[in-house]
């Protein structure tokens, strides 16, 4: 497929297969993802609150994540990745991740829980409700895993549908959840990656946070959001956060 790179402050932002693009790239410190969904999630009668408030289906536009590619990533992390790698799934998927994660040579730590306040209730009334998600936390440096959280729990509350959600990726992350896990599992300065950028929550967060920001993203339409939403974030980024230096513009491809 095509592929460019669009360079936003300190953010390398990179439109094409994260297969294509990763045997290209220099180490990073983490990675800290959202991959595709499980299979399931993309069963037609999933309803989200912004499909009931347009009454249009809740279809999810991107194919389900495959094997191939959830061992991809942590692969590439192992030789890569001095840090952390998150990746957001399923409860129902934690265990294949750890398996991806530890057969890939990560040092797999934990299933942490984002915990929704505003997810949508279960419509049809016969069972729970999906009120959260979990993220598979594993060390890829090498010696013993460290973070900036001590001993606190890995359960994180944050809304769905904060004030400043852009609304234009069905899976979007909130800005102030990664905020979150970048102040805990990245220190100013070190790169972060996120091989499925979608609209760019993570990439938003690094650069309000200062850290400098490698995302790929497959679809041209939200590579095109992300490129929006991280160029707006450049643009006013917090006080007292000292901006990381610019990337060099040199050629991926």
């Amino acid at each position: 497929m095509n592929q460019r790179e669009q360079i936003i402050g300190a953010c390398r932002l990179i439109l094409g297969d994260c297969a294509e693009a990763l045997p290209r790239l220099r180490s990073v410190h983490a990675v800290i993802t959202d991959p595709p969904c499980e299979k399931e999630a993309h069963a037609p009668v999933r309803r989200t609150q912004r499909s009931i408030r347009d009454n249009v289906p809740a279809q999810l536009n991107f194919a389900p994540i495959t094997e191939q590619v959830r061992r991809y990533v942590p692969n590439w992390a192992a030789s890569n990745c001095s840090g952390w790698m998150l990746a957001f799934c399923q409860v129902e998927a934690v265990a294949s991740w750890r398996d991806a994660m530890e057969v890939a040579g990560l040092k797999y730590k934990r299933g942490m829980a984002w915990v929704k306040p505003d997810s949508s209730p279960q419509f049809n009334g016969q069972m729970p409700a999906q009120g959260y998600e979990c993220i598979a936390a594993a060390w890829c440096g090498t010696g013993r895993s460290n973070w900036n959280g001590g001993g606190r729990r890995g359960v994180f509350t944050h809304l769905t549908n904060q004030p400043d959600r852009d609304g234009r990726h069905p899976t979007e992350k909130p800005v102030p959840l990664m905020r979150e896990l970048l102040s805990l599992f990245t220190s100013s300065g070190e790169t972060v990656l996120d091989p499925f950028m979608g609209s760019g929550s993570t990439g938003v967060a690094c650069a309000k946070l200062g850290r400098p920001f490698i995302g790929i993203e497959i679809d041209a339409g939200y590579f095109e959001i992300a490129c929006e939403r991280i160029r707006k974030a450049c643009a006013q980024p917090d006080m007292f956060v000292e901006a990381p230096a610019e990337p060099k513009q040199d050629s991926l491809f």
